[in-house]
């Protein structure tokens, strides 16, 4: 939450354990050189869909194929019945397959360790072209040859003893999985993700966050002894139990923000509205002013309006875990330097995305094109006839 609007929302069913971040030892079931793909059998309900793009550098390089050949046939590169160690990269929507890659990454505190990709990256939420520099140093002298990293936003605030520990402990995971690869005869899980809320405090636990706030002193417990073991206990004193006879939702406004954020029309402080309709091919968001009595003029009244809603657009698209390409119909604007200054709001608050989103163009009839990258099932699709128990 950011202040007290409910910004992002992360949902574990009991009975649903996630598979993203998984590593299997599986078998190829089926090879389909039309779609360029296979199927791989790794133990679970359903097998995982592998594509061609998400094979890893040495399956070319053991059938001798040159960078340049990558076009070839993916019937030449797997058959049936061999052996692969794979990820799970999405989660399988209504009737598709869950999704994998043979191109593994292990995510830590400060670092994510890239098993077969030998390059560097830094979060782009590390603004200070400084930190990225330092950061890059610290990444070549850590590396070695065939493998990558990418350094998360936690690293600008780790110093070199942190970031050389963290680095060392995904070095050490990835052996174990590659020696359990090894010792495996049959498709079998050998690398579990973290669980729902341990991911949650790993990624998104840093100094700006004020305080995490849990229903009972048994989690607040729990979630101690979690951040003592990822070396992280100076944040133990964020963490608090709620107090009060209403539940910690009730006490936020949580489930009511998120019975709004399901509705088709969403408010703007300011009087407007916008109407967000999913279709087949994309989503499409419709800005409205309605009765905006605070602006004396036309003019003020659209242009507020439209900077409202360049930021609640952001936020739903956050919300609602909405992904694909989205296009916002703003209301007209008669400047141009109006339309900059819009532009420019939607650009600021997506920035503010964990997931990349990103301001695509303004067309000549003056729609906005947005493109966001899909992270599993919408917030729709997650809580069709969930029932929530604060």
């Amino acid at each position: 939450m950011e202040g007290d609007r409910l910004m992002e929302i992360y949902y574990g069913h009991p009975t649903k354990e996630a598979l993203v971040g998984n590593i299997y030892k599986g078998r190829v079931e089926d090879v389909l050189p039309g779609m360029g793909s296979a199927f791989v059998d790794i133990g679970e309900r359903r097998s995982l869909f592998l594509s061609r793009n998400e094979l890893s550098d040495r399956v070319f390089e053991e059938k001798g194929v040159k960078p340049w050949q990558r076009d070839v046939p993916i019937s030449k590169l797997l058959r049936p019945g061999q052996t692969l160690t794979l990820q799970v990269r999405r989660e399988g929507i209504g009737n598709k397959n869950p999704q994998g890659t043979m191109k593994i990454s292990l995510p830590g505190r400060y670092w994510v360790y890239l098993s077969s990709e030998d390059r560097l990256g830094v979060s782009r939420r590390v603004g200070s072209v400084r930190q990225q520099r330092t950061i890059r140093r610290a990444a070549r002298a850590l590396k070695r040859d065939g493998e990558g990293l990418i350094a998360r936003t936690a690293a600008q605030w780790a110093d070199e003893g942190d970031l050389e520990r963290d680095f060392r402990l995904l070095v050490e995971t990835w052996e174990g999985v590659q020696e359990a690869a090894r010792k495996a005869s049959k498709p079998r899980l050998l690398y579990k993700g973290m669980g729902l809320v341990q991911t949650i405090l790993r990624d998104r636990l840093d100094p700006e966050t004020k305080e995490v706030i849990v229903d009972s002193p048994f989690f607040r417990d729990k979630i101690a002894s979690f951040l003592d073991y990822m070396q992280m206990s100076t944040y133990a004193e964020r963490v608090r139990v709620h107090e009060g006879k209403d539940s910690l939702f009730q006490t936020f406004r949580v489930e009511r923000q998120i019975q709004e954020s399901l509705s088709r029309r969403v408010p703007l402080a300011g009087g407007g509205s916008i109407v967000i309709d999913e279709t087949e091919a994309l989503i499409a968001i419709d800005v409205n002013t309605g009765g905006d009595v605070r602006h004396r003029n036309q003019h003020d009244a659209i242009l507020n309006t439209n900077l409202e809603a360049a930021a609640e657009i952001a936020r739903q698209l956050r919300l609602r875990q909405i992904s694909g390409i989205i296009v916002v119909d703003f209301v007209d604007m008669e400047h141009a330097k109006d339309v900059e200054q819009v532009v420019e709001k939607v650009k600021q608050e997506l920035r503010k995305d964990r997931v990349s989103a990103d301001f695509v163009d303004m067309t000549a009839l003056g729609l906005v094109e947005i493109t966001r990258k899909r992270q599993g099932e919408s917030l729709a699709d997650m809580l069709e006839g969930a029932k929530f128990d604060a």
